[in-house]
């Protein structure tokens, strides 16, 4: 149960995570940085999904 719960929890941070750091681009230019900024965003993002995934699509042996 607990399992399932934070798997959708870092679902939602990946999710809250690439629009913030979307928005933040948009309302601040980043110049030389921004390929790097959008690089490791895209990957915690696709980390913490991957990890939220794994976590809800475990079936539960009973």
């Amino acid at each position: 149960m607990w399992k399932e719960k934070l798997g959708n929890y870092l679902i939602d941070i990946s999710k809250y995570f690439l629009t913030g750091v979307f928005v933040a681009s948009l309302i601040k230019d980043m110049e030389d940085m921004r390929w790097l900024i959008y690089a490791l965003s895209g990957t915690v993002s696709a980390v913490l999904l991957v990890a939220g995934l794994i976590l809800t699509n475990r079936k539960s042996d009973k």
